[in-house]
C-alpha cells in the first residue's frame, strides 16, 4: 500500500474497522472511502456491486460482521449465519470482479473445532466438530476464509484472511444481552458499584447512554431495580445506605467501609473455568495493516494447512480470573455468582502466534492497562442523545 492508495473499510464505525481507520491515519494514510449501513447496506449485491464498480477501491479490509456474545450467538443463529454470509459473499465477489489490488478478511478463533488442541494452530481449521451455541457464525466465517483462498487459487487474487482473538477496546458493544463477554463485565461491575454506593445519578447516566431493555435513566427506581435484577445485577438487602453521594468515576479500590455499602450481587453466565484470550483492538489493527503490508496471498497459501494468520497475544485466562481482574479495576466491592446453568461455550481457545511472530509483529498492549483505559473511555462516553 502507498500513501495515496485507496482504501475501503468494510464496517468502519464499528470496533476493529475504527481501530483499522485510526491505525491507517496515523501511519500516513489518508484516501479512504467510507460508507455507513445507511450509505450501503453490505447484504443487498446489487448495492455493493455498484459501490465498486463507482469507487474502485485498490486495497479492501472486510471489517464488517454481524457480531455478538454467546447469548447472541446462540439467540439470533439464523441472522448470524445469514447475514454475514451474505456480506463477506458481496464484498469478496466485487472485489474480484473490480480488481481490487488486495484484500484482507477478519474472521474469528470460533472458527476451530471445539476440542482441538491446545494452543490453536490455523492448520487445524475444519478438523473436528465446532462449538454448538456458535456454530451458524463459525460456519460463515469459515466459508469467508475459504472464499479468499479460492479466489487465489483459481482467479490469482490477492486475497488473505486473519482470525483475531478476543477482542476490546474504543467503540466496543455494551448492550448486555449482545455484547460480548469483556464489556459485559465491564458494565455490569461499573452498574454494581453505583449501586453499592447509592449513586443513582451514575446509574441513569449509564442508562441513557444505553438503555437496557427500554428502560432509561428517567425510570423509577424500583423499575431500574428490577430490569437491573433480570441481568443479574442485584442489591441483597437495603438494610445499608451510603448517606452522601459518592463518585464511582475513579479507578481506585473503594475507601469505604464494608458496613456503608449495599451489599450488591453480580451473576455471570457458566463456571467461570473456561479459558479466553484477549487482544487490544488497536493492537489487532495494528497487526492487520502490518500483514497487509508484508504477507501476500502466493506466501500465505504456500504452505498445506495454512489459510490464514492468527493474531492474538498467546496467553489466555480463566473467566472467573478476567472477571476479578474487572473487579479490582473498576472498584467493586460485592460479590459474584456463576450461574453454571448457563452455557460456557469452548472450553479452551488459545491461539499459537508463531506465524504472526515469524513476520515480526508482537502486541504491545498489556491486559489489565487496557482494561483501565476501556473503562476510563466507557464512564467518559457522552449520552447518546447529545451526539
Amino acid at each position: 500500500m502507498n500513501p495515496d492508495s485507496k482504501i475501503y473499510i468494510a464496517g468502519h464505525n464499528g470496533m476493529v474497522g475504527s481501530a483499522i481507520h485510526r491505525n491507517l491515519v496515523a501511519k500516513g494514510y489518508s484516501n479512504f472511502v467510507l460508507k455507513t449501513f445507511a450509505e450501503l447496506d453490505l447484504t443487498q449485491q446489487a448495492d455493493v456491486e455498484a459501490f465498486f464498480e463507482t469507487e474502485h477501491p485498490d486495497y479492501v479490509f472486510v471489517a464488517a460482521a454481524k457480531v455478538g456474545g454467546i447469548v447472541a450467538n446462540n439467540t439470533y443463529r439464523a441472522q448470524f449465519i445469514y447475514e454475514n454470509l451474505m456480506i463477506q459473499n458481496n464484498i469478496i465477489h466485487a472485489a474480484h470482479l473490480n480488481k481490487v489490488k488486495k484484500l484482507l478478511f477478519l474472521g474469528s478463533s470460533c472458527i476451530y473445532p471445539k476440542n482441538a488442541p491446545q494452543p490453536l494452530k490455523e492448520e487445524y481449521l475444519l478438523t473436528g466438530v465446532l462449538e454448538e451455541s456458535n456454530e451458524p457464525y463459525a460456519i460463515a466465517k469459515i466459508a469467508g476464509i475459504k472464499m479468499c483462498e479460492n479466489y487465489f487459487r483459481q482467479y490469482n487474487d490477492d486475497f488473505i484472511s486473519v482470525m483475531p482473538t478476543n477482542l476490546y477496546g474504543p467503540n466496543d458493544n455494551y448492550d448486555l444481552e449482545k455484547s460480548h463477554v469483556l464489556p459485559a463485565l465491564i458494565r455490569k461491575m461499573h452498574l454494581g458499584k453505583c449501586l453499592e454506593q447509592n449513586d443513582w445519578a451514575s446509574i441513569r447516566k449509564d442508562l441513557d447512554k444505553l438503555p437496557i431493555d427500554g428502560i432509561t435513566g428517567s425510570q423509577s427506581e424500583t423499575e431500574i431495580l428490577t430490569i437491573l435484577a433480570q441481568y443479574g445485577i442485584k442489591i441483597q438487602s437495603s438494610k445499608f445506605k451510603v448517606q452522601s453521594s459518592t463518585t464511582t468515576l475513579n479507578l481506585e479500590p473503594s475507601n469505604l467501609e464494608l458496613s456503608t455499602l449495599n451489599p450488591v450481587t453480580i451473576t455471570l453466565w457458566g463456571t467461570g473455568q473456561v479459558y479466553r484470550e484477549f487482544l487490544h483492538v488497536d493492537d489487532m489493527a495494528d497487526a492487520c495493516v502490518h500483514i497487509m503490508q508484508n504477507i501476500d496471498a502466493e506466501k500465505l497459501y504456500s504452505k498445506p494447512g495454512q489459510t490464514h494468520i492468527n493474531i492474538g497475544t498467546g496467553i489466555d485466562l480463566t473467566i472467573k480470573e478476567l472477571a476479578e481482574i474487572v473487579k479490582k479495576v473498576i472498584g467493586f466491592d460485592g460479590s459474584i455468582n456463576w450461574d453454571d446453568s448457563k452455557p460456557d461455550g469452548t472450553f479452551k481457545k488459545q491461539l499459537d502466534v508463531s506465524l504472526l511472530r515469524s513476520i515480526d509483529w508482537v502486541p504491545k498492549v498489556d491486559l489489565i492497562n487496557g482494561i483501565r483505559k476501556v473503562f476510563e473511555n466507557y464512564i467518559k462516553k457522552p449520552l447518546t442523545n447529545s451526539q
